[in-house]
């Protein structure tokens, strides 16, 4: 049932954004007149589709090959390779008859979809959801091993990476990698300090999960009814010792707790001014039955106007996000290069049970993922058709169709290898 939930998601996900890409090329090429042979969702190899029909000049479909789609625009070299309408005379109706100006905004048409749809969607889930996380502003961390080589310590409060200020504590190592800082400035015990980030361990830091955990205070916010510890412990005291070891954190109380099952040992706590000691008590599964204080959650939330701003907002923060993220692939010391996966990484990602928010945070983020990916200036995307047309309206001169022919088959080899190196990573997962 988990497996189908998953394959359910990815295909209405993949399905939504190459419709709305593919929608894009088709609007502004019928607003200029340009006529549109094909639309198809999947590819129609061989021919053969799950459905096709007519709808004005243009073959609707959907086709059995479920690895994107395309728009079939008249006199365009595009995927298809279809070289022989160019052996004709241009015909008005012809892509290739058009203005350079027209020619781009019908390339750039599904990118500014994308991010339309995006920009839809951010604003949808602030406007119903708002926003939640973890804030950075007093929260500190449990240093990981590899932290702690990097030189970071548990109970560190991040400040700063080169002076931008993270806000939001469960994106730490992201922004750490993104932002690719030289130095973190932090807060250990009463002193500021800057930590030199050596560049070596961004590779490690990509593939090591949970860099950063947060140090939760053990601070008593409630007594269970009927635990053994209630005439003892109060909402508010903060234990600092049990069992005669110092214990800052609730992490560090653990492996102390799990050590004393079934037994009573002294704690030591500040309650007010005041610093007690008391025996407390510990079940069989190692807890005190108490809740404890939760971290600080910042919620924001907004109204039908506000969401717009907020959207917008949102779609540029996963825009900036990913454009650092494609910047780490193009470095190979950090070995992101690793991380690039298909459609079975896809799948991985989205939930194994169904939730709107999950699914349409996910759906927003790959929607700015493929605006972005399309407009890399490879022959074959988007990006190299729109480079293409922006050298022909500066420099006044078109490039032959020849030429444009050739660059496309280069660009499907590119994007080949691309594949295969995405699946080869899927695979490599899956075995490990």
């Amino acid at each position: 049932m988990v497996l189908l939930i998953k394959v359910l998601q990815v295909i209405l996900a993949l399905s939504t954004l190459i419709i709305f890409h593919e929608l894009g090329h088709f609007f502004w090429a019928r607003l200029f007149g340009i006529r549109v042979e094909k639309f198809f969702l999947f590819f129609d190899v061989g021919g053969k589709a799950l459905a096709r029909w007519k709808w004005g000049e243009t073959q609707f479909g959907i086709g059995w090959l479920p690895f994107g789609g395309y728009c079939k625009i008249a006199g365009m070299i595009d995927e298809s390779m279809d070289l022989k309408q160019l052996e004709s005379e241009p015909e008005p109706w012809e892509f290739r008859s058009k203005p350079a100006w027209q020619r781009l905004l019908v390339m750039a048409g599904g990118v500014l979809n994308n991010l339309l749809l995006a920009v839809i969607i951010y604003c949808v889930i602030a406007g119903v959801w708002g926003e939640a996380f973890v804030s950075n502003r007093d929260a500190r961390i449990i240093a990981s091993p590899l932290a702690e080589e990097m030189g970071f310590r548990t109970g560190d409060h991040i400040i700063d990476f080169d002076g931008y200020e993270p806000d939001n504590f469960g994106m730490l190592q992201a922004d750490l990698v993104r932002r690719n800082p030289s130095f973190a400035t932090v807060g250990r015990g009463g002193d500021t300090l800057q930590l030199y980030i050596d560049k070596a361990f961004i590779p490690e830091v990509l593939d090591y999960p949970g860099l950063f955990d947060l140090a939760v205070p053990f601070v008593v916010d409630s007594v269970m009814a009927g635990s053994g510890n209630a005439g003892c412990l109060a909402r508010g005291d903060s234990i600092t010792a049990l069992g005669g070891v110092p214990v800052s954190f609730l992490q560090d109380a653990r492996e102390v707790l799990a050590l004393n099952r079934d037994s009573e040992i002294p704690a030591v706590l500040v309650r007010g001014a005041d610093t007690l000691t008391t025996p407390v008590k510990v079940d069989s599964l190692g807890h005190i039955g108490v809740f404890m204080k939760t971290p600080r959650i910042e919620r924001r939330s907004y109204g039908f106007f506000g969401s717009i701003p907020a959207g917008l907002r949102l779609t540029v923060r996963s825009l900036s996000d990913y454009i650092r993220d494609l910047g780490l692939l193009a470095r190979p010391s950090t070995g992101a290069y690793k991380s690039v996966g298909s459609f079975i990484a896809i799948g991985q990602v989205f939930p194994s049970v169904w939730d709107w928010y999950s699914f349409l945070s996910i759906l927003a983020l790959l929607s700015v993922m493929l605006a972005v990916m399309n407009l890399i200036p490879i022959p074959a995307l988007d990006g190299g058709h729109i480079l293409f047309l922006l050298y022909e309206i500066f420099s006044g001169r078109k490039p032959s169709d020849r030429f444009l022919a050739l660059m496309q088959m280069i660009g499907m080899i590119l994007l080949l290898g691309l594949m295969m190196l995405a699946f080869g990573n899927d695979i490599s997962r899956l075995f490990k």
